[in-house]
């Protein structure tokens, strides 16, 4: 019976004989089945606003009297061993946060959180799960955040996580698995776009290398501290996140096996790595002609015991398992071979290989594929750039030729202009390689009759300013039109300066 049922019958009984209308009537609805309309904060509980907190009560069931119109619910620290689908009688429209960590539950019923539809964060971290069964997280399809580390889970069914659409980040560490829960990736219906995903702390022996690396969000996968059996797939895994410095390997770093050269490890290649080249290489070919791409840093001979992973933009291939009928295939030595190249193929690959050394982040294990026509590409300079490189290259014509542009107009429009000679007869420096100016007797009379410039230019003179000597007379063009200029754009500058047309 809810608390406040109970303190209403105390009351009555207090009061001797005499009638509680309120709790009468409160009794009466009870009875029949129909809850209170308004539910108040219980009083083992702390309501601030539509925040209600029931941590740290000793409670063995949840109690099924709450407000709905909470935000969040605190229920950690408690001594709650299972989740009914009953636990509450109304559901929780506005709910975003419900926090179990803390209790005893082992056992979760179907369709529990249905009373939870808006629920985005779920802790049910420190529990007793140890089976995640079908169907238990039906209703969340709204939840970001799933909280299920340091519990006991052995085994994840397949379809576990069907219903969560939205689920971004899911913490499964210090559980007992002993399979990478690879369906949370595959299984339709499942998470689309899962970024975080922590399996540290577990019993992984092995994790599926050629799945991972097609994987897009692989970058957020937590293993450290597994015990993983230390191969040639595995240090190439490694690998290929230390050089894309991706945050799991580079804050555990030491937690990880095979991340020290000195220490036991597999011999996978050791002797024959190559310099690495700073930038990515392009390789191009012909649509429909067979194409062979050697990997960056291995040697040309056949790599005894090395496992050569290529990542491209359509799949992910390796050199164990191949096809000679396939579209890709890698060869014995790390060599990838694209049989028939479509126009599809173009694209940066990726050539993850154990190579037993510590990367600098700045050496390349990429290589660019371009497959089109040949000499179009050569023409535009695909042989030699990447995607983004056209891109810039294009840019900066365009912004030079808008440049260029500005620059001519500011040059014919605002360039001062020096139309007469000084008092001493004689003429500054900066007329001689070229005059912008107007009629000199438009200048000399205080009137200007056209706007028009006319431009003639002038061969640099040998002597210098100061020398004396004849100087080379004014040029008047103010006869000559603009049209008589460009027409006679091929007459030399001496025979401008000597025609005595031209001399004032």
């Amino acid at each position: 019976m809810p608390p406040i049922a109970l303190q209403l019958l105390g009351k009555t009984s207090v009061e001797g004989s005499r009638c509680n209308p309120a709790a009468a009537v409160l009794l009466l609805l009870l009875c029949l089945g129909f809850p209170p309309s308004v539910a108040t904060c219980p009083p083992y509980c702390l309501c601030a606003s539509d925040i209600i907190s029931c941590s740290g009560r000793n409670l063995s069931v949840v109690p099924f009297d709450l407000p709905s119109y909470a935000t969040r619910l605190d229920l950690s620290h408690n001594a709650l061993s299972a989740l009914p689908i009953d636990w509450n009688l109304q559901p929780f429209d506005r709910l975003a946060t419900l926090v179990l960590s803390r209790n005893s539950i082992s056992r979760i019923e179907v369709n529990a959180f249905a009373v939870t539809p808006h629920l985005l964060h779920l802790d049910l971290s420190s529990n007793q799960l140890t089976v995640l069964n079908l169907s238990i997280f039906t209703g969340l399809a709204e939840l970001k955040e799933l909280l299920l580390f340091d519990n006991q889970i052995v085994q994840i069914n397949p379809g576990v996580f069907r219903d969560l659409h939205n689920l971004q980040r899911l913490y499964l560490s210090r559980n007992r698995l002993t399979d990478f829960p690879l369906g949370l990736y595959w299984e339709p219906g499942g998470p689309r776009n899962l970024t975080f995903l922590d399996l540290s702390y577990n019993r992984l022996s092995k994790v599926p290398v050629q799945s991972l690396l097609s994987l897009p969000h692989q970058g957020g996968i937590y293993l450290q501290e597994n015990p993983l059996v230390c191969d040639c797939a595995l240090l190439a895994l490694l690998e290929y996140w230390m050089w894309k410095q991706y945050r799991p390997l580079v804050d555990f770093r030491g937690e990880y096996p095979c991340r020290d050269d000195s220490g036991p490890g597999p011999i996978c290649n050791q002797q024959g790595v190559l310099d690495m080249p700073l930038e990515a290489q392009t390789y191009q070919e012909e649509p429909g002609k067979w194409l062979r791409v050697p990997c960056p840093g291995l040697a040309s001979s056949t790599q005894e015991g090395l496992v050569v992973f290529w990542v491209t933009p359509r799949t992910v291939v390796n050199s164990s398992t191949n096809d000679p009928s396939a579209h890709f295939i890698v060869l014995p030595n790390g060599t990838l071979e694209i049989q028939g190249a479509l126009m599809e193929d173009s694209g940066t690959y990726w050539c993850v290989a154990a190579r037993r050394r510590h990367y600098n982040r700045y050496e390349s294990m990429e290589v660019n594929v371009v497959v089109g026509n040949l000499s179009v590409a050569a023409t535009s300079g695909l042989a030699h750039r990447s995607g983004t490189e056209h891109f810039n290259t294009a840019f900066t014509t365009l912004a030079s030729c808008v440049v260029s542009i500005i620059l001519v107009l500011l040059y014919l429009y605002l360039t001062p202009c020096r139309c007469r000679e000084s008092r001493g007869g004689s003429r500054g420096c900066g007329g001689r390689a070229i005059i912008l100016c107007s009629d000199p007797r438009e200048v000399e009379s205080g009137q200007r009759r056209s706007n028009g410039k006319r431009v003639a230019f002038l061969e640099p003179q040998a002597e210098d300013c100061d020398i004396g000597g004849p100087k080379t007379p004014v040029m008047n063009l103010g006869h000559v039109t603009t049209e008589g200029i460009l027409k006679n754009g091929s007459r030399t500058v001496g025979q401008t300066l000597t025609d005595p047309a031209h001399i004032a």
